[in-house]
């Protein structure tokens, strides 16, 4: 994991300084394999973001945002947290294609609502054990 410096963080943006921290102090209790990987999520005040990642060998397997050409039709018009059920669905259904059944969820600091809900219920939905 990057080391990222928390006392600049802090200074110029205490509430990500807060969200790094227990970002980290979950990662030190989660990690992803190839059998599951890991499902973590980064949400901008626009976009937002899901990746499967192996920890073990530190590789991106699958990933799905709001900015994939792919999915921008279907996110269109629709309000955040619908978007973001998309683009779990997406992620789910790129996993299948590669064999990938469970994964492990990392809310990446973020409280576990909204958005960040949307992204796990929409892989659930679309067959990945989350």
């Amino acid at each position: 994991m990057r080391k990222t410096n928390l006392g600049a963080l802090r200074k110029n943006n205490p509430k990500e300084a807060t969200r790094v921290k227990r970002k980290i102090g979950i990662r030190k209790r989660m990690s992803g394999d190839a059998g599951a990987p890991r499902l973590t999520v980064f949400r901008s005040a626009r976009h937002i973001y899901a990746q499967l990642v192996d920890d073990a060998t530190g590789t991106t397997l699958v990933q799905a945002c709001t900015l994939d050409k792919d999915l921008r039709a279907g996110i269109k018009g629709k309000k955040k947290t619908d978007a973001a059920k998309v683009i779990g669905k997406a992620v789910a259904e790129r996993a299948k294609a590669k064999g990938i059944t469970t994964a492990v969820f990392d809310r990446n600091g973020f409280r576990y609502h909204g958005r960040i809900a949307a992204v796990a219920d929409g892989a659930r939905e679309a067959g990945l054990k989350v």
